[in-house]
């Protein structure tokens, strides 16, 4: 795991996906969860993001599930919060609610562990790639910081989706 980034770092990494979707012409949506919001944050924090962040949710109750994403996609069977089936179907979910290029799903413990049992810095990230024919490629990654720190692995979430992202956008950066 790559050192938790501060704030600034943060917005460092939201300003490199910026970039490259800019340059692309690609856009970006996220639905989020033990993050709190961060990713988008970041993403937002760089001037000029309109140009290619659509939206984003936290996807942190079932209220807020039924709310922004649900009866979107085909819910995956037997699916539950904090794995890597539900990060992919937030993913998927959002990018193709919003019509997104990409599409940012995150879905763990931040801390304490969470109600199924999962340690205070477990988190699943996704990518998504959203292809209008339907189809959609997915990244995904496991992360655990072995951190207790609830705000320092919130970061660390959020900083392991845009890192996931631009590993997508930026192979050779």
């Amino acid at each position: 795991m790559n050192p938790v980034p501060s704030w600034d770092g943060l917005v460092e990494l939201g300003a490199r996906v910026g970039d490259h979707l800019r340059r692309r012409r690609e856009t970006l949506a996220v639905a989020e969860g033990s993050a709190g919001g961060l990713i988008s944050a970041a993403l937002l924090a760089v001037p000029g993001a309109s140009a290619y962040f659509l939206g984003g949710a936290i996807v942190y109750t079932p209220a807020a599930h039924r709310a922004f994403i649900a009866g979107t996609i085909e819910v995956p069977e037997g699916m539950r919060g904090a794995t890597e089936t539900f990060a992919s179907y937030l993913a998927t979910a959002v990018a193709v609610r919003t019509a997104a290029t990409w599409g940012i799903g995150e879905a763990g413990a931040a801390g304490p562990p969470n109600r199924y049992g999962d340690p205070a810095g477990h988190v699943w990230l996704a990518v998504t790639r959203n292809d209008p024919a339907g189809d959609h490629d997915t990244l995904t990654e496991h992360l655990l910081t072995g951190i207790d720190d609830r705000e320092t692995n919130m970061r660390a979430f959020a900083a392991g989706a845009l890192e996931l992202l631009l590993s997508r956008l930026a192979p050779h950066d």
